[in-house]
């Protein structure tokens, strides 16, 4: 079909940046006239540049659970070139009730594998793959994938496994994010490295362009966790609410001490209060505003986190949609880099950690 062009695009601001999208023996292609048709909608919001940069790349979401089932939604709508789906395990029971993508009759089926033909459907002009072989997480392997992506998203795992998976996308120069929910909270972290993005200008000069060029310096995974609190004020870490926060990684302690299982007994509660505490102590927290997690939230992890709830997972899913197409439209600022969600309150935060 014949190529969509657009000479006004040219005036586009986000023109000068220059997203890396190269994954392996993937070309930078043009719009279709059929695309153009598409997505002109959202075109008129983000231009012709931000979709042109979303139709080339490609990106691989890893576990297909309830967060990544709104997060492959919002992505493949959206207009992505290609989306590499991997997840070795079989729909259950709880998967049903968790997202939109399983049926009664797919239960015993390969995760991937049940859902691929109604992800193509959402967008027939988007290429699905579906990997259901695991050992493609691992070494060699993965070092592979990486390397033919350009973002990797990787939901509902566990804190370990993340660190080693940013660190292989930091060393081949891949965005990585990460989102999942636990009961009734979730959370996003990303690292995208040195991201360049437009942004509205804000000096109040009557001569200032428009918009302006940005940078944020991100940090990995592993350095983020070191993050020390005390330079945040006392309104500043209330804001933030750092009691979701570290309950969140009360539970990513839990999980590596306890082979990668998440608490589901109400015995879990004693130990996920002393693990929290002690991270809250380690960071410096404002004692004003926090010294200890609230015991409720964490009686209430300790007997929720093992369970997907939908509307969390639609509103953190979706949310992780959201910023992975934001990075690539370069358009408006990512998060940066820790949200989290509350459920019990509806309210989600964001926290720079170990940031600039």
């Amino acid at each position: 079909m014949a190529a969509y062009n657009q000479n006004a695009e040219s005036e586009n601001p986000t023109s000068s940046l220059s997203l890396s999208l190269s994954a392996a023996g993937s070309d930078q292609q043009q719009l279709t006239e059929e695309e153009a048709s598409r997505y002109d909608r959202q075109m008129r919001l983000w231009g012709l540049e931000a979709q042109q940069r979303m139709r080339n790349a490609t990106i691989v979401v890893v576990r297909l659970k309830g967060t990544a089932a709104e997060t492959v939604k919002n992505v493949v709508l959206a207009g992505v070139g290609k989306v590499v789906m991997v997840d070795g395990e079989e729909v259950m029971e709880e998967d049903l009730g968790a997202g939109f993508l399983f049926r009664d009759e797919d239960v015993g089926r390969n995760r991937v594998e049940a859902a691929k033909s109604r992800v193509e459907s959402l967008n027939p002009l988007v290429t699905v793959e579906a990997i259901s072989d695991a050992s493609v997480l691992v070494g060699e392997k993965f070092e592979d994938l990486v390397r033919r992506v350009d973002i990797v998203c990787v939901t509902d795992w566990d804190r370990d496994g993340l660190i080693r998976m940013n660190e292989v996308c930091r060393k081949n120069g891949k965005l990585f994010y990460s989102g999942g929910t636990y009961g009734l909270l979730g959370y996003i972290f990303c690292d995208l490295l040195n991201h360049d993005y437009i942004a509205p200008d804000r000096s109040g000069l009557k001569d200032a362009p428009k918009n302006v060029k940005k940078t944020e310096h991100y940090s990995s995974l592993e350095v983020a966790l070191r993050h020390r609190w005390t330079s945040l004020t006392k309104r500043q870490t209330k804001e933030v609410n750092p009691a979701v926060v570290f309950s969140v990684l009360a539970i990513w302690q839990y999980q590596s001490l306890h082979a990668g299982q998440l608490p589901n007994d109400t015995s879990a509660a004693t130990e996920l209060q002393s693990i929290a505490n002690s991270l809250i102590t380690e960071a410096d927290v404002n004692k004003q505003v926090l010294t200890q997690a609230p015991e409720t939230l964490l009686e209430t992890m300790s007997t929720t986190a093992a369970h997907e709830f939908s509307p969390v997972c639609a509103i953190v899913g979706g949310m992780l949609g959201q910023d992975i197409l934001k990075a690539l439209a370069a358009r408006e600022p990512p998060i940066a880099n820790f949200f989290v969600f509350d459920g019990h309150t509806g309210a989600g935060t964001v926290t720079r950690m170990s940031m600039p």
